[in-house]
């Protein structure tokens, strides 16, 4: 087996052994507690199995949609003007205090604001969740370029690369892994605003069905909800880990070397 298999069959067991162990403790905790409230994990699957052909399926669809659509255009925005920022002085220097002042404001204060403007339908809550998702992505690549060596910068300057070669030959892929990280670390928040962004004034979406389910006392169905949410944030960690071992799969390769 060659080094990324092994790579790929360590990250494999280890996400097995982790819902084994969640699935344990859950059930531990069904069984200690007693209560209607905290469903058992098969009562939850059972659920969840049954309802996604119905209407379950098409809320965690519309939540799928709404996530991807949001961190996509956070990404495409985000990564080359953080790019610029780093690189050019004279842009950083008009726009930095600007990121400085928005950047640390709770952004989900402006909820009203955007359903105000954009109303109920899906607009709002990708308009939310990309604002959220954009500042973070920004400042990570802003600050990724800034490390980059000048020393390095300048060979490919004497060698007669131009300007958009040092973007593309240097500080894109410099600033790439701290933006995967980023985006991992983005993915909670989004599925986080996501939830609080359905929960009200809306019919579709897991943080709807969620609610809508506590609302109408059923468990069962609620815990549905929350396990087709957690595997759309996992399945969105996984798309970003796999676009990560491709564009840097250089550095993945050489951290597992050194750990062995």
């Amino acid at each position: 087996m060659n080094l990324q298999g092994k790579v790929f069959q360590g990250k494999s067991w280890g996400y097995l052994g982790a819902i084994v162990f969640l699935l344990a403790l859950w059930q531990y905790a069904a069984w200690s507690l007693q209560t209607p409230l905290l469903p058992t994990p098969q009562a939850a699957i059972a659920a969840t199995i049954r309802l996604f052909d119905a209407d379950l399926g098409k809320h965690f669809w519309v939540s799928t949609y709404r996530v991807v659509l949001s961190t996509l255009t956070a990404f495409l925005i985000g990564l080359p003007l953080g790019i610029i920022m780093g690189y050019e002085g004279r842009i950083d220097r008009f726009l930095a205090p600007l990121v400085y002042i928005t950047y640390p404001i709770p952004k989900i204060v402006f909820l009203p604001l955007i359903l105000l403007f954009l109303g109920l339908g899906d607009g709002s809550k990708i308009f939310l969740i990309t604002f959220i998702v954009f500042f973070q992505i920004l400042v990570t690549t802003r600050d990724a370029v800034r490390k980059v060596q000048s020393e390095t910068i300048s060979s490919l300057r004497s060698l007669g690369g131009n300007r958009f070669q040092v973007y593309r030959y240097v500080l894109l892929p410099a600033s790439l892994p701290d933006v995967f990280t980023s985006l991992r670390l983005s993915m909670g928040t989004a599925i986080a605003v996501l939830f609080f962004a359905e929960s009200f004034a809306t019919t579709e979406g897991l943080g709807y069905f969620i609610m809508d389910s506590w609302s109408r006392a059923a468990p069962d169905e609620m815990f549905a909800g929350i396990i087709m949410m957690a595997l759309l944030g996992v399945g969105l960690f996984i798309v970003v880990d796999f676009f990560d071992n491709i564009f840097c799969r250089w550095q993945h390769l050489n951290g597992y070397k050194e750990g062995k």
